[in-house]
């Protein structure tokens, strides 16, 4: 690495901090002013205020309109390194138009591996911080009661809770069925079942029916202990709680619920795929934002940050929609996280080679 690369690279990663700096604080000021009134209402501490609600709220924004960064960023410095000249005297120098975008790439990197850090690991503990803060003082929204459970608690068992109180750890009318190769070897009916602790689970006023081929026997009692290979908390965890998970407890989460047959799975694909489809839509943006501001043209860069803007926000909506086709089983989870990034790379693509000649 040369000097003009460490130049260009300190001119990317300032100018992207700074543009952070700048909008996530006019971002906390307008939220700030809107949540006013219920901080004084529900008079919320305030270290409560800063800790676990401003201080989340910085990573979560600064990850979440990472790509609006990065492109404006771009923009903004290219188009002044092409507006004072410094584009055309670098390729004076010999330096062809491929090894420019070396530096660009280097710190596309740097924010790659930053992004997959704070999505991955930072963001879904401080996360977890800040929407518990929502739920408790602004916006309750978290459930102590659900109905109409059925999962498949492991292989060949399969669990149902007409209704279940997380509070006091009761479930009314359960049954549970276990399969043997597709056939029903053993089915319990109870009027209540209790959660214990480590996965012991109680049965109150039970029956047991158990089928051997052709034989049937028959149990009644008033309390049974059985080991059920779940907790009550996971009887209630909805798309929201997807950005509190790291990434390997992500990935544990969906292969289990895979496992017992659990159709809410999509809302948390959709979180996994756009944890890795979200960094590396930097070195896309990267790459489209050099192409389209590394040229001098008249009226300095107002056009080119114009267009810039234009293009982050079709690129946040594009997502923003996608999403919403996949939940609704329109689009698969893998596609809604990753066709942004196909199709600004297919833009991207033609402008790099025309620029490059």
């Amino acid at each position: 690495m040369k000097r003009l690369d460490f130049y260009i690279i300190r001119k990317f990663l300032g100018t992207f901090f700074f543009s952070i700096v700048l909008i996530l604080s006019i971002a906390i000021v307008f939220d700030l002013t809107e949540k006013m009134d219920d901080f004084f209402e529900n008079q919320v501490p305030l270290k409560e205020i800063l800790l676990d609600y401003y201080v989340p709220f910085i990573p979560y924004y600064m990850n979440m309109f990472s790509s609006l960064f990065i492109f404006i960023s771009v923009i903004y410095f290219t188009s002044k390194l092409a507006g004072n000249s410094e584009i055309i005297a670098m390729q004076a120098a010999g330096m062809s138009y491929h090894r420019l975008m070396v530096p660009y790439a280097i710190s596309a990197t740097i924010l790659f591996v930053l992004g997959m850090v704070l999505g991955g690991w930072v963001i879904p503990k401080s996360s977890e911080r800040m929407l518990h803060f929502t739920d408790k003082y602004i916006e309750h929204f978290t459930s102590e009661n659900a109905r109409n459970i059925q999962l498949e608690v492991e292989p060949g068992t399969i669990l149902h809770i007409e209704s279940f109180q997380r509070r006091a750890g009761i479930g009314y009318r359960c049954s549970i069925e276990k399969f043997e190769d597709k056939t029903l070897v053993m089915r319990i009916t109870a009027d209540r079942i209790y959660y214990d602790s480590e996965e012991n689970w109680h049965l109150d006023t039970y029956t047991q029916r158990t089928f051997t081929g052709m034989k049937e026997s028959l149990e009644r009692g008033r309390r049974k202990n059985i080991t059920l290979p779940i907790i009550p908390d996971e009887l209630f965890i909805t798309a929201q709680q997807a950005q509190q998970m790291t990434t390997p407890e992500l990935r544990h989460y969906m292969d289990r619920q895979r496992q017992r047959g659990s159709g809410n799975v999509k809302a948390f694909e959709v979180e996994y795929h756009k944890r890795w489809a979200s960094p590396l839509g930097a070195f896309i943006m990267t790459l489209l934002g050099v192409t389209m501001s590394s040229r001098k043209v008249r009226g300095g860069m107002g056009k080119n940050l114009g267009l810039g803007i234009v293009l982050t926000a079709a690129y946040i909506l594009f997502s923003t929609v996608s999403t919403t086709f996949s939940v609704n089983n329109v689009m698969s989870p893998f596609m809604a996280a990753w066709i942004p990034n196909f199709v600004f790379l297919a833009i991207s693509i033609p402008l790099y080679k025309r620029a490059s000649r």
